[in-house]
């Protein structure tokens, strides 16, 4: 993705998005600039093959928002992350009632060995890697913080503006984070990070 005939120069994320309210095609640029970055994310939090799409939405959504982008933020990224995250936030709330009504509704009997066998192979891939599941552990405040710190190198203010939380708030979630997940691992927390940085 490209911008049609634009030549961006070297001008910040925040005049790109701003020049792109009235030429769309400036967009692309911040397509372009971190479509890497917030795919690795996404990957990391839900897959390969649902991060595709999802990185899709997010730049969908956030070319729709882009009048009302603040300017004073100068990268965009954190504020690309915040809408992957909200992403996947939506996604995981749209999975639990689904899983939810499935179990009030009960599996149809001549489906009811299939979905068992389907139920296994997800746990024994979930319980595969024990990093997966000293995530999974985590609560999702927890987990988007450490991984957009750990994984993504975000500081403190970053992840902040990107989540849309107090600096303290920041703190205190890398804090429990990592004491959970160093507790799970048995390691310390410059492993942690080596760890989260090159998973998925």
């Amino acid at each position: 993705m490209s911008a049609s005939g634009a030549d961006p120069g070297d001008p910040e994320d925040a005049e790109l998005i701003a020049r792109s309210v009235t030429r769309p095609d400036w967009f692309s640029v911040i397509f372009d600039r971190h479509a890497a970055h917030i795919h690795r994310y996404l990957v990391r939090r839900i897959g390969p093959t649902a991060a595709e799409d999802m990185l899709g939405e997010t730049f969908l959504i956030a070319f729709r928002k882009r009048e009302g982008y603040d300017t004073e933020r100068r990268d965009a990224r954190p504020w690309l992350y915040g809408i992957a995250t909200n992403l996947v936030a939506m996604r995981r709330r749209d999975e639990v009632r689904e899983l939810k009504l499935r179990e009030a509704l009960g599996p149809p009997p001549d489906v009811e060995g299939h979905a068992e066998r389907v139920a296994d192979q997800v746990t024994a891939e979930a319980m595969g890697k024990l990093l997966d599941s000293a995530l999974a552990e985590l609560a999702d405040g927890d987990r988007d913080t450490l991984t957009l710190f750990a994984g993504e190198g975000l500081s403190y203010e970053e992840i902040a503006a990107a989540l849309g939380i107090p600096l303290g708030t920041v703190r205190s979630r890398l804090n429990r984070a990592r004491r959970k997940v160093r507790e799970a691992l048995g390691r310390p927390d410059t492993m942690i990070a080596k760890e989260i940085s090159t998973h998925g």
